[in-house]
């Protein structure tokens, strides 16, 4: 064998040697869990309870995507559940990725919000949409 082969061999044995050699460590050793025993507080008598705290309103749904950049120049809003941008001046209009999306007892799409429009099916939709209307 060559010289450089016996010293790798020689450096893997005793690399793998050390590993087997090693002791464990002993297991940590937990104090005992008392027995449990029943409880021998008297209970109070019921008083009236407080008015609870009022439920915090739900938060109000975000107005853009951080994933999705907002139709040029038109007013919209982001809706989560549809993933696409609402467009809040055309009814049934959404917005995703530089792409139009209209429903009309069908759906058509362009990349303009004033058309030309071309009809899709509803593969041609982003998902959440197609769920929506079908």
């Amino acid at each position: 064998m060559t010289a450089i082969a016996r010293i790798t061999l020689l450096t893997l044995v005793l690399g793998l040697s050390a590993c087997a050699v090693q002791e464990p460590a002993p297991p940590e050793t937990l104090p005992p869990i008392p027995p449990a025993q029943p409880s021998t507080k008297p209970v109070p008598p019921s008083t009236p309870s407080k008015p609870s705290t009022p439920i915090k309103p739900a938060k109000p749904l975000p107005r853009t995507s951080a994933s999705f950049a907002p139709p040029p120049g038109g007013n919209s809003h982001w809706d989560p559940r549809l993933g696409v941008y609402v467009l809040d001046n055309q009814t049934n209009t959404f917005y995703r990725q530089r792409t139009y999306y209209r429903w009309n007892n069908g759906w058509s799409r362009s990349v303009s919000p004033d058309g030309p429009w071309e009809e899709t099916d509803i593969h041609g939709v982003p998902s959440g949409l197609g769920r929506q209307f079908q």
